[in-house]
């Protein structure tokens, strides 16, 4: 079952299309990969579907989302679900921190405008969250400047993941990390998923990141949809030469990801 379907879903910047007429779905608890070079139109897809897109960009089509077409929600309501419904992990981890505010200051922030907590029970709260997340809880305390970009990106999936949101929307969100950091996030994202049972909509330029962890993915270029389907087919069997190319890019690396293990994944 279908849990965000996008139809015809276009963005135009001063009359010049940047994606075009694009359609997939995300079902229940699945895990759907959006695949592409820079400048293919992945992250505004992305940006799109939560009503990101700067002031220059304008969408149309339809993202249906239990009986609601996201694109035509009121700003108001669309902020409410932004957190609730669907969150996002984005690649720009750092500058969604104000360095002087602690990283509690944070999650309370973020908890007074979703909750209706006591101050502990937000504590407590927010304190799970980082441990869920392989943190200790003394971090709660700490400035952002003071934990390491694989630390910070985890504290900001914490987040995303606070109000178990139905879709996890994660826009490139190892790209500024090394091979072992990136590859300890897309385990804990696998992990968590498991958990909650939320659908994933990742957003990458490397197959290498999905290879162990997409159910489908869809491939772009140039603001078009050129390929989609199951993870399999897609990486066994591409139609497009294009999809062919990316493989044969990840493949050629020869520095992957190590072997999953326990050990590594700590």
């Amino acid at each position: 079952m279908s849990l965000l379907t996008i139809n015809n879903l276009s963005v135009s910047a001063n009359g010049a299309a940047i994606v075009k007429k694009i359609s997939f779905s995300i079902g229940k608890g699945e895990w759907v990969a959006v695949v592409g070079q820079s400048g293919s139109g992945k992250s505004v897809t992305a940006s799109a579907l939560g009503q990101l897109l700067g002031p220059n960009l304008k969408a149309e089509g339809e993202v249906q989302y239990k009986g609601d077409n996201l694109l035509a929600l009121p700003l108001k309501k669309m902020r409410k679900l932004r957190g609730t419904s669907l969150s996002y992990v984005f690649q720009d981890y750092q500058g969604s921190f104000t360095p002087f505010l602690t990283i509690g200051r944070h999650f309370d922030e973020y908890q007074k405008a979703h909750l209706s907590l006591s101050r502990s029970a937000r504590k407590q709260q927010a304190q799970e969250a980082l441990v869920s997340v392989g943190l200790k809880p003394e971090m709660y305390s700490r400035y952002p400047f003071q934990l390491s970009g694989g630390q910070l990106q985890r504290v900001s999936i914490a987040l995303a993941l606070l109000l178990r949101p139905d879709l996890l929307i994660a826009d490139e969100p190892t790209t500024a990390l090394d091979s072992i950091s990136s590859f300890k996030i897309l385990e804990l994202l696998s992990s968590l998923q498991k958990q909650t049972g939320c659908s994933i909509l990742f957003i990458t330029h490397d197959l290498r990141h999905v290879k162990n962890y997409a159910d489908r993915i869809v491939v772009m270029k140039e603001g078009e949809i050129v390929e989609q389907g199951e993870k399999a087919q897609i990486m066994g069997k591409p139609k497009h030469p294009y999809t062919q190319l990316l493989i044969d890019a990840a493949s050629s690396l020869k520095a992957s990801f190590p072997l999953r293990s326990k050990e590594v994944a700590k």
